[in-house]
């Protein structure tokens, strides 16, 4: 197992109210500092990129991580990984037909996590293929609330082929599975209960779309006319925060809509419980607009509240450039009440560069899938991120990896 040590550096600008109740983060910037790795140039591995801060698993694809620091002092990371090298295999194939969470482990945030076990599959490999998520299981994201640990993450089944003469009979297994994607919920007490698989798995998903607004090729289409509301098609990307000013929690989630290609877009349901039930709202959050009046394409939010800065705050991976100014990197928007969103007035919160010791720099094709550890208070420590140096779609040589990104923050 490989991995990079990042060093980035948060600013902070910070204005307070004179009567001390309100603190407004006005700024927010990443200077990225340079990476405890190394490039190698084999033969066999052109431009790998290795040291203490990269986990990869030989065989294995290893996707978006989601880390937390438990109560025996160690850091546990729960993340998606596939099968590498099987025949007729991709990345981008099977992400959707094989994935698969594991587990992993390390004394240190930032380093040194060693993979332990497969902890969720889909239960297909029990046999059972009408569940819900019974093809596959994708982007953990591990809380905790009230003494217990909550694992979200998505799951989809195949619902099979499509009858003749409907909407969906020219679609193959990904495209059907890939339709199918919705959001669940484990909740355990503590990794050993995780690890023995002392945990029930909802028959239910926690979120489920409600519309399936697609001119063609979509599995049981919605009625001509129907509004697409934002969990329309899929429900992927959770991410969780409890709200201390309506003492909710939020759940926040991806959906698709065509435009008519392929967007990216965003919503938020409210519950009194971190195990549901969610009830979604009908409007757009992060709805940055393109010059047209159309929502930008954005994906893989990650939510939190701020109690240092008393506010919301999310990262998004900014698929046109227009939050940000640059395709495919990290944006930041800010919210005083987790529904309504701006742009923060630095968005850039990371380029898809990785700077060495030696002063190189590597770009790399993919950071997304950000999750993040915080302190107590609120302020980013760590991010995590899935990362690829090129075009791993196509590959099936397992060279994703996740890359742990120390933060360094100065608050002024």
């Amino acid at each position: 197992m490989n991995v990079i040590l990042t060093y980035c550096k948060l600013v902070f600008v910070v204005l307070c109210m004179t009567n001390a109740f309100f603190c407004n983060a006005q700024s927010l910037k990443v200077i990225p500092g340079k990476i405890d790795a190394k490039k190698v140039d084999a033969l066999v591995c052109p431009n790998e990129i290795m040291g203490a801060s990269i986990f990869q698993i030989p065989n294995y694809f290893v996707w978006g991580a989601s880390v937390i620091k438990g109560d025996d002092g160690k850091y546990h990371m729960l993340f998606s990984l596939w099968e590498s090298g099987t025949e007729g295999g991709s990345f981008v194939k099977d992400w959707v037909l094989q994935s698969k969470i594991g587990y992993a482990v390390s004394d240190y945030p930032d380093k040194d996590f060693r993979f332990q076990k497969i902890v969720l599959k889909g239960t297909r490999y029990q046999g059972d293929n009408l569940s819900w998520d019974a093809q596959m299981v994708h982007n953990p994201h591990i809380k905790k609330f009230n003494g217990k640990y909550y694992l979200y993450y998505i799951g989809a089944r195949d619902p099979g082929e499509q009858a003749k003469g409907s909407t969906g009979e020219n679609l193959d297994q990904r495209a059907r599975v890939q339709q199918s994607l919705c959001i669940g919920v484990l909740e355990f007490n503590n990794f050993k209960e995780l690890l023995s698989g002392n945990f029930s798995r909802p028959k239910q998903p926690l979120l489920r779309p409600r519309t399936r607004v697609k001119p063609d090729n979509i599995v049981d289409g919605s009625p001509t006319g129907t509004v697409a509301k934002p969990d329309n098609i899929i429900a992927v990307n959770p991410s969780v925060d409890y709200n201390p000013l309506t003492q909710k929690y939020m759940l926040y989630f991806k959906g698709n809509i065509y435009e008519p290609q392929w967007k990216g877009v965003h919503g938020v349901a409210i519950g009194d419980d971190p195990k549901g039930p969610f009830m979604p709202l009908d409007r757009f959050v992060f709805n940055v607009r393109m010059p047209d009046g159309t929502l930008a394409s954005t994906e893989d939010p990650y939510v939190w509240y701020s109690k240092k800065l008393q506010q919301f705050m999310a990262i998004v991976k900014d698929f046109s450039g227009r939050l940000t100014g640059y395709k495919k990197t990290l944006a930041l928007l800010t919210s005083a009440d987790g529904i309504n969103w701006d742009l923060n007035q630095n968005p850039l919160f990371m380029e898809r560069k990785l700077r060495l010791l030696d002063g190189s720099v590597i770009e790399v094709d993919r950071l997304e899938r950000p999750q993040l550890v915080l302190t107590k208070d609120g302020i980013p420590q760590y991010l995590y991120a899935a990362s690829a140096l090129g075009n791993v779609n196509p590959k099936n040589d397992g060279s994703s990896f996740n890359v742990q990104i120390p933060l360094e923050f100065v608050i002024e």
